[in-house]
């Protein structure tokens, strides 16, 4: 385009051409017909349907456009040149399909029978592609950042993916600025760690974002550096800033910065006060934790008596009163929750006020026992292990409370063995466990095992369960999932199939299967394509829904073992 045609002012268009904002009003008129509804700048009678084509082909141009028109200005800058190699052709169709099938594209419709729902891969094709390290076409950029603004799940890798041309183009139409925003240093380069001077200039004179972004990048790399840097502004920063830049310590986190979260434990601020004492329980020898131990030391004690007691207890202002009599003999744990949250509890962290509908007491214990560091308890309580310890009777219903808080610190301290003392068996059932964890907390202590010790408790649990409590443990498990959970899944599936039941009720579970079972599982599954014999309780037609659910299972893993094919380095070679 040459620098007259772009300079033409956006008033200077012909009568037929649209207007920004009018897409909604194009739209309409072809719905309702231009008979009934003239299109906007288009004169009435038997030439408006050919304006409103007309209309709506500059309209589309325009959307699509990086750059909207507008008056001339100076042109902008190339876009950085990308020097990631291309994508396979194979890999570059198969992108457009997964972009055309979003909702609100012309064709995509979602979910169809039995054909895979491609928008529900493309999270996973892009993490794949960013694994092999190809660039995107430079003609998918506008869909690949419209998926991106529709569904902020996809935006770290579809923005990584996209790399430094979609940053060129968020520049160039508002729609897409939040890539900019998602973006450290809004695209452009961060200082290296050996420029001081632009360290210190950006960290002193830049925006917030880019305050953020700075120091969340060097913390990754010299997490000392990181906190050097943000003590030298510490006390001039807002309340409200200082809790973002001491929530990026979390990475790098190490004993080095005890000193400067101790300090931060007199901050002014209640919400930086806490988040402070968080980081340093999560220390285990840290002076916090020790101060903690001691005070949850002081309220959990080993009893070598009985394990029966009628004293009556009340938990705090809102608590309950119970007789705790549990009729086994042996030691016991006693819990005798604190009487008062005085100001050295306060400074590291506890928070006085109960929410509502909690007693004050059993509340100031759990939040002591959290931040007490795990590997105190052993010494504690006669050199027991986690597991005999979580399996020591508790006395006057304390159980659950002492139980939930010890769930909680193995989740900070991503302590594995007390993780797998609190979730017991797979075959326990919920709540009756030596935790007494609920799915949710068992979710988060799974978290915290290794991938395939992970898949293999949770595959126990479908094995005796079945998976109408799975989903939640699902989601945490590593994909594509290890065979023995894959195996236990589409067994659990089978099952419900042959119980005559509709498949409906485990959508959820079925939409996962599609997207973590190993494609390699595809051909085991094809002895479930076929519709089963119903039998005389079954729901009727439910078979062919199962069918149908099974095949498109099936359909799915097939396209994904072919998408990962067309992603292969050396497919490209071959395809030449």
């Amino acid at each position: 385009m040459n620098g007259s045609s772009a300079s033409s002012p956006a008033g200077s268009r012909s009568a037929g051409s649209p207007s920004a904002g009018v897409w909604e009003e194009l739209v309409t008129a072809a719905l309702l017909g231009t008979e009934r509804r003239t299109p906007p700048g288009c004169p009435p009678g038997r030439q408006a349907p050919v304006a409103l084509l007309d209309a709506a082909a500059v309209e589309t141009v325009r959307r699509r456009a990086g750059l909207r028109p507008a008056r001339a200005a100076k042109r902008p800058e190339p876009a950085a040149a990308d020097p990631r190699p291309p994508l396979p052709p194979a890999a570059a169709r198969r992108l457009a399909l997964l972009l055309a099938d979003r909702p609100g594209t012309p064709g995509g419709s979602g979910r169809r029978g039995t054909a895979p729902d491609l928008m529900e891969l493309l999270p996973q094709w892009l993490a794949a592609a960013n694994k092999h390290g190809y660039a995107a076409p430079p003609q998918t950029l506008p869909a690949l950042l419209d998926a991106a603004r529709g569904r902020t799940d996809l935006r770290p890798a579809a923005l990584a993916f996209a790399g430094p041309r979609a940053l060129w183009l968020a520049r160039l139409n508002t729609d897409w600025r939040f890539a900019l925003r998602s973006t450290p240093g809004g695209g452009t380069a961060l200082p290296g760690t050996e420029e001081s001077d632009r360290i210190r200039r950006l960290w002193q004179e830049g925006l917030f974002a880019e305050r953020v972004s700075l120091l969340a990048a060097i913390r990754a790399r010299e997490p000392a550096a990181a906190r050097e840097l943000l003590e030298t502004t510490w006390s001039t920063e807002r309340a409200e800033d200082r809790l973002m830049f001491l929530d990026l310590l979390r990475t790098g986190l190490c004993a080095a910065d005890e000193p400067f979260l101790e300090r931060a434990l007199a901050d002014r601020s209640r919400n930086v006060r806490a988040t402070a004492a968080e980081l340093l329980s999560a220390l285990p020898d840290s002076a916090l934790a020790a101060r903690m131990a001691v005070r949850a030391g002081a309220c959990v004690a080993l009893d070598h008596t009985n394990s029966t007691h009628n004293t009556d207890v009340t938990h705090g202002t809102g608590g309950t009163n119970s007789s705790g009599d549990d009729g086994r003999d042996g030691p016991a744990l006693v819990v005798e929750a604190p009487h008062e949250c005085d100001a050295g509890m306060e400074r590291d962290g506890v928070v006085a006020k109960a929410p509502a509908g909690r007693g004050e007491r059993s509340w100031w214990l759990g939040q002591l026992v959290e931040a007490a560091p795990l590997g105190s308890w052993s010494a504690r309580l006669g050199g027991r292990t986690p597991e005999e310890i979580v399996a020591l009777p508790v006395t006057d219903d304390w159980q659950s409370e002492l139980h939930a808080a010890w769930c909680r610190a193995a989740v900070r301290q991503r302590n594995a063995d007390w993780s797998r003392a609190l979730l017991g068996r797979p075959s326990t059932p919920e709540a009756g466990g030596p935790g007494a964890v609920s799915l949710a907390e068992r979710a988060k202590l799974l978290a915290t095992l290794d991938s395939a010790e992970r898949a293999e408790w949770v595959a126990g649990f479908i094995a005796t369960h079945g998976l109408s409590e799975a989903f939640q443990l699902l989601g945490v498990c590593a994909v594509p999932w290890d065979p023995p959970l894959g195996r236990a899944v589409v067994d659990a599936l089978n099952i419900a199939r042959d119980a005559g039941s509709y498949p409906w009720s485990f959508s959820g579970v079925m939409g996962l299967a599609e997207r973590c079972l190993d494609p390699s599982e595809a051909g085991r599954l094809d002895g479930l394509l076929a519709i089963p014999d119903e039998g005389e309780d079954a729901s009727p037609g439910a078979g062919s829904y199962w069918a149908e659910a099974f095949q498109r299972l099936v359909g799915t893993l097939r396209l994904r073992a072919a998408m990962a094919e067309e992603l292969a380095p050396d497919r490209s070679v071959g395809e030449a």
